[in-house]
């Protein structure tokens, strides 16, 4: 019996959507620390740039109440058209119906503030409607309390969606070293935003391959003879 879950994800199997990453759906976050919460969603936004992955933006009520998408989303998707609604389930609106149907993936990676709500009713509804498959990227999501997120995502786990972290869909998308075509920007995202992970890049760049870190107008700048 065929299980399509047991496909990992690669950059031609899934498609991408960003809910709500609006600075006052943020401020109603307390399931996980802020900052890092939006390291993580734009980490994942870069690599979806990276790896061609079709993206879909949604907004809800910007200028009556969310405020506008975070400029570094926008920085790397500059051409996307935001998605603007009024409902809190994304799927509610045709716009993002048409859009995601446009991209004719059925893999569909979700990251969204909030949880319990805006995440939650859309791959419910994804899934019941749409006949779509969701994977909810835990940590570029966030809820208004730990329990709301944590019972939301298992509420979502117990309906079929699949629960991902943004540096493993990173990791799948590039599945092997031997991929230098997407190699060396996956390695520059991962000195960003990758935390310890990220350290440990620059670790063996500069101290195992003996690179030179070079500093020029008060910047560092990447190792250019560096072969990990």
């Amino acid at each position: 019996m065929s299980n399509s879950k047991l496909e990992v994800l690669t950059p031609h199997n899934c498609q991408l959507i960003i809910i709500d990453h609006q600075p006052q759906m943020a401020f109603g976050v307390q399931s996980i620390d802020r900052q890092t919460l939006k390291n993580n969603v734009v980490g994942l936004a870069k690599a979806a740039k990276i790896f061609n992955i079709p993206t879909t933006i949604t907004t809800v009520e910007t200028e009556s109440f969310s405020g506008h998408t975070y400029p570094e989303i926008l920085a790397v998707f500059p051409e996307a058209p935001l998605l603007e609604r009024t409902s809190m389930n994304s799927w509610d609106d045709q716009k993002v119906r048409d859009a995601l149907k446009s991209n004719g993936r059925n893999k569909v990676i979700v990251a969204g503030l909030w949880t319990e709500v805006c995440n939650t009713t859309f791959a419910l509804s994804a899934m019941l409607e749409g006949g779509y498959e969701i994977y909810m990227v835990a940590d570029a999501s966030g809820g208004t309390s730990l329990a709301a997120h944590d019972y939301s995502m298992q509420r979502m786990i117990q309906a079929g969606v699949v629960p991902v972290t943004w540096q493993q869909v990173l990791l799948e998308w590039q599945r092997d070293w031997k991929n230098r075509d997407t190699y060396n920007a996956v390695m520059d995202l991962v000195k960003e935003h990758s935390g310890a992970y990220g350290m440990g890049v620059d670790y063996a760049y500069t101290m195992v391959h003996k690179a030179e870190e070079r500093v020029k107008h008060g910047q560092v700048l990447p190792p250019q003879a560096a072969n990990v």
